[in-house]
């Protein structure tokens, strides 16, 4: 007999291994494309939905005249939120210069507020534009910041394709609201 965990005979899942594994299945909403927009319109489009719910509730950090700060509902990295523009247009080319403004505002006061808050060592900030370039929700333009510290890609997404978040989104979005 060996040692370590008893190995549970498992009918259809599979090959038996040594593995435990970490059952996500809230994340088929997000593999499936669940709400997302297909088209140009802003019909079903959770961008322009999420203004309209109260501030808990659609995750929304702060609210601007033209964007606003919500966080990732699946987030890369705890605190990581995106800049998203109230009107539904989806390439950075097509931004008002009062859009294109208070986007840059938004970053740079959003990094001070995690950094405060976190003590986030970097950022990944980008525009994903076009689904070929990997936006999730190509339709309407968002502006990722993800949080980074040293040393915060280990074992568990290398090995584990699991990522462990420290914090629940309504308790992140609190702290960064208050900061804001």
């Amino acid at each position: 007999m060996s040692e370590g965990p008893e190995l549970v005979e498992q009918q259809g899942v599979g090959v038996q291994d040594a593995f435990q594994r970490l059952w996500t299945p809230h994340r088929m909403a997000y593999i499936k494309g669940q709400d997302k927009p297909d088209g140009d319109e802003d019909t079903g489009c959770p961008f322009c939905r999420i203004p309209s719910l109260d501030d808990k509730t659609g995750l929304i950090v702060a609210r601007g005249e033209t964007v606003f700060a919500v966080l990732n509902l699946y987030p890369y990295n705890p605190g990581h939120l995106m800049v998203v523009p109230y009107r539904h247009v989806a390439d950075y080319t097509e931004l008002t210069v009062e859009e294109t403004r208070e986007v840059a505002e938004f970053t740079q006061h959003a990094m001070k507020v995690i950094r405060a808050v976190s003590g986030a060592h970097g950022f990944n900030i980008g525009l994903n534009q076009g689904v070929i370039a990997g936006a999730g929700i190509a339709a309407h333009l968002h502006q990722h910041l993800v949080p980074r510290w040293g040393g915060d890609a280990n074992f568990m997404p290398v090995i584990g394709q699991t990522k462990v978040l420290p914090q629940l989104l309504g308790e992140t979005r609190d702290l960064l609201a208050d900061a804001w």
